[in-house]
């Protein structure tokens, strides 16, 4: 199990939770925790008996975004992280998920501040659970800067564009209860039972067959800018091989006799 001084990592039966673990800086991002991050998406990617990945904050928050000093990476303690950087300039966007795409399902569970680079990881996300109190926001032009981390592309991709021109050209906060209502978040539970609540829907992620889970997923993303045509065309060169798994063939056989299904990534 990975993990570094602002990334905590643990199995939680199938699912694989990174936690952001700057509690004392809101979690903002650290050269430690994007070095976190990124091996935590490889970890995911790499084990199959990982079947889904919850990204959460320590300490009531999610992420206040980048934390530039703390990037900077000072004194000795960072560059083990610099190092990491500079052999893969990269690095960063994929920890963010800009560059970067899990094979696995991502459930996100937001307490507290979710803005800036926040919001901006928030989006590589699939499913997402936030806390009553959870605020969020593109904080990036009120402070004379550009979200560079992906929003002007895909902000208008999840959500109303109306909404989404808002979120950027105001720089305003929005509440969870208006997240949700703009189709940001997906669920508003009470303050402090996020994790709970996205442990519970990685669980029924997690029961179901992993193949062909992670086929949907790939389909999803793959045909969100194809046409209606092409689309279906991707979606049978994807859908197709799944029916000649021994999983789908245990899916029917469990059906029939009544029983939960034994899938094996076969």
């Amino acid at each position: 199990m990975g993990g570094t001084e602002h990334l905590t990592v643990r199995r939680e039966g199938a699912t694989l939770v990174l936690t952001l673990n700057r509690p004392q800086a809101k979690n903002a991002l650290s050269l430690a925790m994007l070095v976190g991050l990124y091996d935590g998406w490889q970890e995911a990617d790499e084990d199959d008996s990982v079947r889904s990945v919850v990204l959460t904050g320590a300490g009531g928050s999610f992420c206040a975004g980048m934390d530039l000093k703390a990037l900077a990476g000072e004194g000795m303690q960072g560059e083990q992280y610099r190092d990491r950087l500079k052999a893969d300039p990269d690095l960063h966007w994929k920890a963010m998920l800009r560059h970067h795409r899990p094979r696995k399902p991502v459930i996100a569970a937001v307490e507290g501040y979710c803005v800036a680079g926040g919001t901006e990881m928030l989006q590589g996300t699939d499913i997402r659970v936030a806390g009553d109190s959870a605020t969020f926001g593109l904080f990036e032009v009120r402070r004379g800067l550009f979200p560079i981390g992906g929003s002007t592309v895909r902000l208008q991709r999840q959500i109303p564009r109306t909404h989404a021109l808002e979120m950027l050209l105001t720089g305003r906060p929005y509440s969870a209860r208006e997240a949700a209502d703009i189709g940001l978040v997906g669920h508003v539970v009470p303050d402090g039972t996020a994790l709970h609540k996205a442990l519970e829907i990685a669980e029924r992620v997690n029961s179901c067959a992993p193949l062909a889970v992670e086929a949907v997923k790939a389909s999803v993303y793959e045909t969100a800018e194809l046409t209606e045509t092409d689309g279906l065309a991707a979606e049978l060169a994807r859908g197709w091989p799944v029916f000649d798994t021994a999983d789908a063939k245990e899916g029917a056989r469990a059906f029939a006799e009544k029983r939960p299904p034994r899938y094996r990534r076969a």
